[in-house]
């Protein structure tokens, strides 16, 4: 068994850094513990939505929804519409739901029409329809309702990013981290190529076993000083830039427990519902349009052109991953350890299971330390990789030839090749089920989320017979109905 550390420091505050902090204090209370960041540095600060896996975390810390969510403007999200982005005659838009054993009934048959549909047999396909998810979010619908029955599902939260790592960073430091604010100078090394120390502008040299880089793009710890390599996704992903402003409501009544995804000329726009506000963004290819065109663009689609009162902010992603995220005495969580463009809102689930994995390789029978974290590295790039084929998969399905960005997308001849072999079962007739099977090691989106992106991007033949055989949608639509009355508003 590997010996923990008796010292962490994190290098870095943020979200991933505040995360980090408490998940360490939880599990590692005899552990020091401590922090230093920068008050020069500024905060990313958009990304203010989450998966599932989030409401894990907050299990795992003992901390109370009531506790959190009114501190952070924090609203429910139950999962993504996708608006404009097929360019399909099926649909303008599709619902990518949370799902939960109450899906059970109805998902079945929305694998069985997609299946129809798949060998030209005309039937409903619309995720919408088969699952409670989307009903609960077309009525606006409050997920936590259903406890009162003993029943539990799966949702996850938009928030603001700033307030969650406040949250977290005052969380930590009652809990007794200690907190350094200063400037990071330089990193020192030993002859073995361990990290000794990190020296600050006012607090000099601060030393522990084991380093943990929060410093985002900048990478200081893994990538300028230990200079670890990493596998860029460039070349399918082409997003690397992204500008957000923040909009008041203007039609609160309206407001629905999902993140909306709005295909725009050269990428998406991103809008997500806060308690006093709302969260907007575009993200896109800097190759493509110009960060003054896309704030134009951005302006134009929010009707906020001539307004000079708004706060604008411009951002710069460099999008893939580390090939080594723990070397030496050293790991990276957040964006020092990579990112994929937050299509999918993965970032905060990845940084989780990055100190989770971490924390785990402590507690198994794995006694060489070079071995362990080989093994840690190649699970964790799995993931990283599995999230990325199933976000390429939006831009290679899309449907849309109208400007350059969607054509390079569509056309693209840079293909996953798990994404590749799901695509061609797909399309030739074979068994979805065995190849999803075959790579469920390497898949971090199983059947449902499958099904449910290339149903909504209508990946079917187009001249389709009636047959007898179609699962009855009205059947689906009363099923949700009922549930959602049973569970959440009885």
């Amino acid at each position: 068994m590997l010996i923990k550390p008796k010292s962490v420091l994190i290098v870095g505050g943020g979200t991933a850094g505040w995360m980090t902090a408490n998940s360490l204090l939880n599990v590692w209370p005899d552990v020091k513990i401590s922090l230093v960041e920068s008050e020069d540095i500024g905060v990313i600060g958009v990304g203010e939505g989450a998966t599932p896996y989030l409401k894990q975390y907050f299990k795992q810390l003992g901390i109370a929804e009531k506790d959190w969510m009114p501190e952070c403007d924090a609203t429910y999200k139950l999962g993504i519409s996708f608006e404009g982005w097929s360019g399909s005659h099926l649909a303008k838009s599709y619902f990518h739901p949370f799902f939960s054993v109450l899906d059970k009934p109805v998902a079945e048959m929305f694998f069985h029409n997609c299946g129809l549909r798949r060998r030209g047999i005309e039937a409903p396909v619309a995720p919408d329809e088969y699952f409670v998810a989307a009903q609960l979010t077309n009525q606006k619908v409050d997920p936590t309702a259903c406890l009162k029955h003993s029943l539990d599902i799966d949702y996850a939260y938009h928030f603001d990013s700033v307030k969650l790592g406040i949250y977290l960073r005052n969380r930590a430091v009652k809990l007794g981290l200690t907190h350094v604010i200063d400037n990071v100078q330089d990193v020192k090394l030993d002859k073995n190529g361990d990290i000794v120390d990190v020296s600050t502008q006012q607090h000099g040299c601060l030393t522990a076993d084991h380093f943990i880089d929060c410093t985002g793009f900048s990478s200081r710890l893994i990538n300028k000083a230990l200079k670890r390599e990493s596998r860029s996704y460039s070349d399918t992903l082409f997003n690397n830039a992204a500008v957000a402003i923040q909009t008041q409501y203007t039609n609160e009544s309206s407001i629905k427990p999902q993140t909306r995804s709005i295909a725009l000329n050269a990428g998406w726009m991103w809008n997500i519902p806060l308690t006093t506000r709302q969260g907007n963004g575009y993200v896109y290819s800097d190759g493509h349009i110009s960060s003054d065109q896309a704030e134009t663009e951005l302006r134009q689609a929010l009707n906020i052109q001539d307004d000079a009162n708004v706060k604008v902010r411009h951002l710069n992603m460099r999008i893939g991953r580390l090939n080594e995220h723990w070397h030496k005495n050293c790991l990276a969580v957040g964006l020092s350890q990579g990112f994929i463009e937050p299509l999918e809102a993965t970032a905060l689930m990845l940084t989780q299971l990055t100190i989770d994995q971490f924390v785990q390789s402590f507690a198994s029978q794995e006694t060489d330390l070079i071995t362990a974290q080989n093994s840690y590295n190649q699970k964790l790039n799995q993931v990283f990789d599995g999230i990325h084929d199933y976000i390429v998969a939006h831009y290679q399905l899309t449907k849309r030839q109208d400007t350059d960005y969607w054509r390079d997308n569509k056309y693209n001849l840079v293909k996953p090749k798990i994404l590749s072999e799901i695509l061609y079962a797909w399309d030739n007739g074979l068994d979805v089920e065995k190849v999803l099977s075959r790579h469920k090691n390497n898949l971090v989106y199983l059947r449902p989320s499958w099904y449910c992106i290339l149903a909504g991007m209508g990946r079917f033949p187009q001249n389709l017979k009636h047959s007898t055989q179609v699962a009855d949608v009205e059947q689906a639509r009363k099923y949700c109905k009922d549930v959602t009355n049973k569970y959440f508003l009885s």
